[in-house]
């Protein structure tokens, strides 16, 4: 029978109704977890790291690069097969994909967590426990990068994100689906995960902003974070990587201050592309320097451009991570 770590981080999944506040408050232990869950004895030996019992809300990118650690020195035990770690499902695509951009272990990381309370009808806690040290302990979760494991989907971190704010079927990797699926007999994995890329620093610069475009906008944002000054930007722009005029000027205008820019899109599928030539185009930006994210999304071309500050200041250097 494998090992697996069980690392706690708190949000929903560790959280009951509390009269006083009128809410879901942090009140689960690892300990609780684990004895709500009973079929964890026969799937794998399990163990639990409490890392902390916080809403995901309050996970940092600087936690987040911590918790790498944490795992990696687990994972480096001889007697330790895999880890499973409950989070937050609010920032748990964030932190799954720095997880997956920083871990040197091989061995299978799996991320998942809840949208209901343990107090509450129907907590969807302990299936999607179970269904993670299933996924974790399985033959072939390794060499997928970190995987996010909810409501009986296998997603990469990469792909995966959050696209409802309460139902249990939240979690999503638009077009490209599932890597798989949790049966009640095993996990099967049915395609590869090809992206192993690899950002490791010692340390974060967390002074990188996302800015997300809407019909209008000017380049006032752009002008403060010029003053602050932030340490790198990512615009949100419209489809495959379009601006505004004025923000286009107020992008260059962070461009010309040395402040590194990385272009995004605010559709929840597809990527950035050179499609058109207008002024505003991701196209027209090219010579200014601006930085194209591909397929990667706002929230996590933030941490990208985070993890890469605290490796290079050199701008040839920053755009290589992103081409």
């Amino acid at each position: 029978m494998k090992k697996i770590v069980m690392i706690t981080t708190g949000g929903t999944i560790a959280m009951k109704y509390d009269p006083d506040t009128g809410g879901l408050i942090p009140a689960v232990s690892g300990e609780d977890l684990m004895e709500a869950v009973p079929a964890l004895r026969k799937t794998a030996e399990m163990e639990v790291v409490e890392f902390s019992n916080v809403p995901s809300g309050y996970m940092t990118p600087s936690k987040m690069l911590e918790l790498s650690h944490v795992t990696d020195q687990i994972c480096g035990r001889d007697d330790v097969d895999g880890v499973v770690i409950t989070h937050g499902t609010d920032t748990l695509e964030e932190t799954a994909y720095l997880l997956d951009l920083t871990l040197h272990t091989k061995k299978p990381v799996c991320i998942t967590g809840a949208m209901r309370g343990a107090s509450d009808t129907s907590w969807d806690g302990p299936g999607n426990i179970l269904a993670a040290v299933q996924t974790a302990a399985c033959d072939d979760a390794g060499g997928h990068g970190v995987l996010a494991v909810l409501n009986d989907k296998i997603h990469a971190a990469r792909e995966v994100t959050k696209t409802h704010s309460t139902n249990t079927d939240t979690f999503a990797s638009p077009y490209w689906g599932p890597l798989g699926y949790v049966y009640f007999d095993k996990p099967v994995i049915m395609r590869k995960n090809e992206h192993n890329e690899k950002i490791q620093p010692e340390s974060i610069d967390e002074n990188v902003y996302l800015i997300q475009c809407a019909a209008g906008m000017d380049d006032y944002l752009f002008r403060c974070l010029i003053e602050k000054p932030a340490a790198g930007v990512v615009v949100e722009g419209f489809g495959c990587g379009n601006v505004p005029p004025a923000v286009k000027a107020g992008i260059e205008a962070v461009l010309k201050a040395g402040i590194p820019v990385v272009l995004a899109t605010r559709v929840s599928a597809g990527r950035v592309v050179e499609a058109y030539g207008y002024e505003g185009s991701a196209h027209s930006m090219r010579k200014a320097g601006i930085l194209l994210a591909g397929e990667c999304s706002g929230i996590k071309a933030r941490l990208k451009l985070m993890l890469v500050l605290g490796l290079t200041r050199e701008r040839g250097e920053i755009a290589r991570y992103f081409y």
